[in-house]
């Protein structure tokens, strides 16, 4: 059970579930029915992270996390991160509650919990954030992508409507800073799955509204948020393919990436797979299997992360599996 100053942490520092109301932020809804599986999304993250903030243990919020529906729980594991980081930047809040929930069950949800302390650098002073180094080097840009997501979901009017971008980003791990703007935008293209309402027209026009050097990591982020969240069908999601342009690839990858996030967790979901089989041109285990062959050993080359190589290695493989199809 959770003690008394876990109550009160989760009572004091956990953001009201009207904030993720589409109505409150101002966002598209599309359809009653995506409307509500938006909010329920992230409904489910905020009570991942009030399980994390009230535990008196790890373990106690992972069982509580584990009780959480499958197509929601990688959300509520994304919140957990969150609810540890923003502890391990508080005076007195806690010490590695993120590298706990990493050597537990949190580990095969890695994806959703390094976004997760993203989130936690849009919410705490930049003398808080999460020490990243410890981070595994190839993952840890996903940091930055839920950095990206939050302030597009909370700050949409700076950050999709005027397109601002945080110049001379202060990246934790020093490593690559001209890539840091890079994945912030991708969190951003997912972030954009939320604000349009999961409707892929108003996506890609929104989208072409920001600098052609930008689009590709935007599209990114979508092709992920709509394999891993879902709400479209396939006629939508073709139309998404094809709005895409010459960002298919991107597309494709961030779908790959969400293929590999479900199953590594054992969450896949119908959605998922209907998406990657779009997106993609695969079945979502192909998809995922591909991320897992092309991943890199060494740490970049030139002004690119091996995160960057990584991806384009990703879309690359998955055009030419298509190509001969």
């Amino acid at each position: 059970m959770p003690s008394t100053m876990g109550r009160l942490r989760r009572r004091l520092l956990t953001p009201n579930v009207t904030e993720t109301l589409l109505e409150t932020r101002g966002f598209h809804r599309k359809t009653p029915e995506a409307q509500n599986l938006l909010e329920t999304i992230g409904a489910q993250f905020l009570e991942g992270y009030g399980h994390a903030m009230a535990a008196r243990s790890t373990a106690e919020a992972e069982e509580r996390l584990e009780a959480v529906p499958e197509r929601f729980r990688g959300f509520a594991y994304e919140g957990a991160g969150m609810a540890y980081a923003v502890l391990d930047g508080l005076p007195g809040g806690g010490r590695n509650g993120v590298d706990r929930l990493l050597a537990g069950r949190g580990g095969v949800h890695a994806y959703m919990v390094y976004v997760g302390i993203g989130w936690a650098m849009g919410r705490l002073p930049r003398f808080r954030w999460a020490k990243v180094d410890s981070l595994d080097p190839l993952l840890r840009w996903l940091v930055l992508d839920g950095y990206g997501f939050h302030q597009a979901y909370f700050r949409t009017d700076r950050y999709v409507h005027r397109k601002e971008r945080d110049e001379r980003f202060p990246w934790p791990a020093h490593d690559f800073p001209g890539y840091t703007g890079r994945a912030i935008d991708q969190g951003i293209g997912r972030a954009l799955w939320f604000v349009c309402g999961t409707d892929p027209g108003l996506v890609a026009t929104t989208i072409e509204a920001f600098p052609e050097e930008r689009r590709s990591d935007l599209y990114s982020g979508v092709g992920l948020a709509a394999t891993y969240a879902g709400g479209a069908d396939n006629a939508e999601l073709t139309a998404l393919r094809e709005q895409a342009g010459a960002h298919r690839g991107a597309l494709a990858q961030g779908s790959a990436f969400a293929a590999e996030a479900r199953l590594h967790a054992g969450l896949l979901m119908p959605h998922t797979t209907a998406a990657t089989r779009v997106l993609c041109g695969l079945e979502p285990e192909e998809a995922a299997r591909i991320t897992q062959e092309v991943r890199p050993r060494g740490t970049g080359a030139g002004s690119l992360p091996a995160y960057e190589l990584w991806r384009q290695a990703i879309a690359e493989r998955i055009a030419a599996r298509t190509e001969h199809r």
